[in-house]
């Protein structure tokens, strides 16, 4: 059955949005991730402007990461204080990634700088991901003992401030410039910055793990609504439609993807997850290298036209 997007200005398959929506819902459930770096891509390729796919999955990756928030809230796995920090330097980020966004988009670069970012970021964080994952696996058959984590320079830093649920006592700074790296990166790439967040936050900062994915996702949700509310205002490219129809198929496959990650170990997920990142990084490669740079560019124009 075919539905006419009309900020998209393409008709598309529901059932084929559905079913990536559920799909990305199922990885998200089953990682405690956003899944916007999957989601974005794969309308990309389905023939979607990437201009539009950025702006609407951010609306996307909010309504999913609300009630993760809620659930977690209620457990009482978030740090307020070092959600309102990072929140700091996040809504700051995303404000800058959308003026960005917005300057890429006038000078006709947007699209190769989407493409150009998920190769570079999607490889680089994949493989360290898989490497780490694959280590820990391999630790884990032989018995090992994982290496014991100890404090680094970040730790020595002034304006220190303390994070009475985490139980920390860190400086401001690396937190805040934390938050606006990935509000920044997440208001241009259209992804909840989850899977870069969250290893952040507890191999550089000592976040324990007991706070790290619920005040993750508070960032991911305000910085997402902020971002779907710059672009619908400056840009004009949030697609209620198409952001509706994931958020059905996505609340789905959420569903039986947390009960499935519950059934894997903690090293087989991180080795999976790094093997899926770096499987949509090398995707994205391989699309630069077979079609010419500029078909991006003139897609959008043909969508457009």
């Amino acid at each position: 059955m075919q539905l006419y997007l009309p900020i998209a200005d393409l008709p598309v398959n529901v059932f084929l949005v559905l079913a990536m929506g559920a799909a990305v819902g199922f990885v998200s459930g089953m990682f405690g991730i956003g899944g916007g770096f999957l989601m974005t891509p794969l309308l990309i390729f389905i023939g979607i402007t990437p201009a539009v796919a950025v702006a609407s999955v951010a609306s996307h990756i909010a309504a999913s990461s609300c009630s993760g928030a809620l659930s977690y809230w209620r457990r009482r796995a978030i740090d307020p204080a070092l959600a309102s920090v990072l929140l700091c330097g996040g809504v700051t980020g995303t404000a800058l990634g959308v003026w960005t966004f917005t300057q890429l988009r006038a000078l006709g670069q947007l699209d190769l700088m989407i493409a150009l970012s998920y190769v570079v970021l999607l490889t680089t964080v994949g493989s360290l991901m898989f490497s780490e994952g694959l280590r820990a696996l391999l630790r884990t058959r032989r018995g090992a003992v994982p290496p014991r984590r100890t404090h680094n320079w970040i730790h020595g830093l002034p304006l220190k401030m303390r994070f009475k649920r985490s139980k920390i006592y860190l400086s401001v700074i690396p937190v805040v410039i934390v938050g606006i790296v990935i509000g920044f990166i997440g208001s241009i790439m259209g992804i909840g910055g989850g899977f870069i967040l969250v290893p952040i936050m507890i191999y550089l900062l000592r976040v324990p793990t007991s706070t790290v994915i619920g005040t993750s996702m508070i960032l991911t949700l305000v910085t997402m609504l902020v971002a779907t509310m710059l672009h619908a205002v400056t840009n004009h490219l949030v697609d209620a439609v198409l952001a509706l129809i994931l958020m059905v198929g996505g609340v789905t496959g959420a569903q039986f993807g947390a009960r499935a990650g519950q059934k894997i170990r903690g090293e087989q997920l991180r080795l999976l997850l790094g093997l899926l990142i770096l499987s949509v990084g090398v995707r994205f490669a391989i699309e630069l290298v077979i079609q010419p740079a500029d078909l991006f560019t003139i897609r959008e124009l043909g969508a457009s036209g």
